[in-house]
């Protein structure tokens, strides 16, 4: 019998509510550099991006800043936003009930987030356990998100080949990273009136959903591999 599918999994806004701590974050500390930032432009245009191609496109708008005053703004942004992960990270809502469902698969997590950040996030919201070790940094890997480079670190790393894999991801920027690694891809669109599922990705709105959806991809690959 086929090994059952390894899960990977981004993190911020898929597995943990951080996503409005982070924008909060930036939104004080750009803004004091002379970077304009709101905590809505994050949600609105940034979502899972690379904080340093964030930066860029705000010096492009609005002029550069020296460098090591932006080494000093992410260092405290990080240190700052770390504090407040321990304290007040929820997880997405239904996240740790489809992780409950679901520990029959090997699972991991991939985020564009330095690993401490991840650790941290899992950790306040009792998840940690679920993965382990199993967590891929992009700045371990030194590639990011849509970059498919990062997913393939991941399966490699767990033993999987990429059509082996289903990553579940809400960020547009993850989602195109997994389609090309060639995995099968869930997107958790938590914000379908603002936001298209990329054409070939699986449409979920809530973890809840998530399953149900894995135990119909494991029934049509036993179908597939039995009439082979």
């Amino acid at each position: 019998m086929a090994r059952p599918l390894c899960l990977l999994f981004d993190c911020d806004g898929t597995l943990v509510d951080s996503e409005p701590l982070l924008a909060d974050e930036m939104e004080t500390s750009l803004t004091a550099v002379g970077l304009p930032f709101q905590a809505c432009d994050y949600t609105g245009e940034f979502r899972g991006a690379r904080f340093r191609h964030i930066v860029a496109e705000l010096e492009r708008r609005h002029g550069e800043v020296d460098p090591q005053r932006l080494e000093v703004l992410e260092r405290n942004m990080r240190a700052n936003l770390n504090r407040r992960l321990a304290t007040d990270l929820k997880p997405i809502t239904g996240a740790t009930e489809a992780l409950a469902s679901l520990t029959g698969h090997p699972m991991g997590v991939v985020s564009n987030g330095p690993v401490n950040k991840i650790r941290t996030s899992l950790m306040a919201t009792d998840l940690e356990a679920v993965f382990g070790d199993h967590l891929f940094s992009a700045y371990e890997a030194q590639c990011w998100k849509p970059d498919p480079c990062l997913y393939h670190h991941a399966a490699s790393l767990m033993g999987y080949a990429a059509e082996d894999c289903v990553a579940i991801d809400d960020a547009i920027v993850g989602v195109k990273a997994a389609l090309a690694a060639g995995m099968t891809v869930i997107h958790l669109n938590r914000f379908p009136d603002a936001e298209e599922t990329p054409e070939g990705a699986i449409t979920i709105t809530s973890m809840f959903q998530l399953p149900t959806v894995i135990s119909r991809l494991e029934n049509s690959r036993h179908l597939a591999a039995s009439q082979a």
